[in-house]
């Protein structure tokens, strides 16, 4: 049975979900008014392998990542850039729907904008105001009384008291409690705005998720992800609203992957060490990025270098350089295998891609021990699963070995080639050792065999 760590209770716990064979899963999307970084790839891969293992293990899915395409930052982007609104969050959202299919991420069920759902928003905040959880202030805002609902800090592990006591921030003077939040930002010049009970204006952002996730899974679903930077305070009030405003469980199983680090630093533009992930396929192979994110656990600090995507790359050429040997036939999985059954044993031991990696990585040995096409049919299977191993493995294997290097072309390693064949042809075994190495040095490996010469990365 698959088994996944509830940041609610702090334990990993049996999965259950609340209709046999159906699953709801909401995960925070981006706010998109500039690129995607390396922590939104984070969210977008491992939530895509997460919906693609629940589907493998037979259920229906139902799956929301939600666009912000309202909100402070936005507002400023687009002024400083002099443009509307709509310009820039549709230019966003296309860059980001371009990174998301590089990397393999299976476009979600639905992905909602913020902007088409205030409705259902400021409907929300009526029935939390009418249940004076939440209070109109006197310049046109609405707060959240955060100490009206009782389980303030449950998934956070925080208390109000210790909140309080860690309070730095000004004290704002409309605000009954330092603490309280947001839910209705009264109207400024120049700003987008809407209508509602208590005067023109915009939503704030905890509001955005609750009322979203609501209108498509309904007010109490299965599984809630995210990044653990969302877990407080984001994920904290989407608690607080959507349970004081129905009086029951929001979400059964709360998800959170771990932080981007790079060079064990954490990843901020004041550092100096913030990377698109423009920025990383520029150097690295789609396929690359997805690998590197899938070798850690979802939960552990992922940590970017160099290096680190170095080691990724030739790993994944291993597992490719595995199903070289022949047209591996397509199969479907017999998981009482011993492989299969490994693979499937630690993807229900809270999505343990890792350990599924090992299993790959064993799979690779024994076809190359073996040259078995059965190996090599599971092989890729399983990679499958994960979103790995489904192109040509030749193409792959060449592609890796140009890019970034713009000196050797497909088609000059080609020219190359008949070069050195020519040379040996006529017996200038020299001169054809002198092009081996010379695309050696490259990192361009030749392997001779009866069907002639064919290339690939080192």
């Amino acid at each position: 049975m698959l088994k996944i760590y509830n940041s609610l209770a702090k334990a990993k716990q049996s999965f259950v979900p609340l209709n046999p064979g159906k699953v709801g899963i909401y995960v925070c999307g981006m706010t998109v008014y500039d690129y995607c970084h390396l922590g939104h790839a984070r969210v977008m891969v491992v939530f895509d392998m997460v919906v693609r293992w629940l589907q493998t293990s037979g259920f229906a899915v139902t799956y929301v990542r939600n666009i912000t395409d309202i909100d402070d930052k936005i507002i400023r982007r687009a002024q400083e850039n002099n443009e509307s609104i709509e310009v820039l969050t549709n230019r966003f959202i296309r860059a980001m729907d371009e990174d998301a299919a590089a990397l393999g991420v299976v476009p979600p069920a639905h992905e909602p904008r913020a902007t088409c759902y205030v409705a259902n928003m400021v409907a929300m905040i009526r029935t939390l105001v009418d249940k004076d959880i939440a209070y109109p202030a006197s310049n046109g805002d609405v707060y959240y009384a955060v100490h009206k609902f009782p389980g303030y800090g449950k998934l956070s592990g925080k208390s109000l008291d210790d909140l309080r006591a860690g309070e730095r921030v000004i004290i704002d003077p409309h605000k009954k409690d330092p603490l309280d939040f947001v839910l209705w930002k009264a109207a400024k010049p120049g700003e987008p705005q809407w209508d509602s009970p208590w005067g023109k204006g915009r939503p704030g952002w905890h509001i955005e998720c609750s009322a979203m996730s609501e209108h498509y899974l309904g007010e109490h679903f299965d599984i809630h992800g995210g990044g653990q930077d969302l877990q407080f305070p984001h994920h904290e009030n989407e608690i607080a609203q959507s349970e004081g405003a129905h009086d029951h469980s929001f979400v059964n199983y709360w998800m959170h992957n771990g932080f981007v680090r790079v060079d064990d630093e954490k990843m901020s533009k004041s550092l100096g060490n913030f990377f698109t992930v423009r920025e990383v396929l520029a150097r690295y192979q789609p396929e690359v990025v997805r690998f590197f994110i899938l070798r850690a656990h979802y939960r552990s600090p992922l940590n970017y270098s160099d290096q680190h995507l170095e080691d990724a790359r030739h790993a994944l050429a291993r597992l490719y350089i595995a199903l070289k040997g022949g047209e591996a036939p397509v199969a479907a999985i017999d998981w009482n295998e011993p492989h299969a059954r490994r693979f499937m044993e630690a993807m229900n031991d809270d999505f343990n891609t890792p350990e599924a990696v090992a299993v790959l990585f064993d799979l690779a040995n024994e076809a190359n021990r073996t040259g078995a096409l059965a190996d090599m049919a599971l092989l890729k299977a399983l990679g499958g699963l994960l979103g790995l191993l489904q192109r040509d493995p030749q193409q792959h294997l060449q592609d890796e070995a140009i890019v970034g290097d713009a000196t050797f072309t497909p088609e000059c390693i080609e020219q190359m080639i008949q070069q050195r064949l020519a040379a040996r042809t006529a017996r200038n075994f020299t001169e054809a050792d002198r092009i081996r190495k010379e695309l050696s040095d490259a990192g361009i490996l030749l392997e001779d065999g009866p069907q002639g010469t064919t290339w690939r990365r080192k």
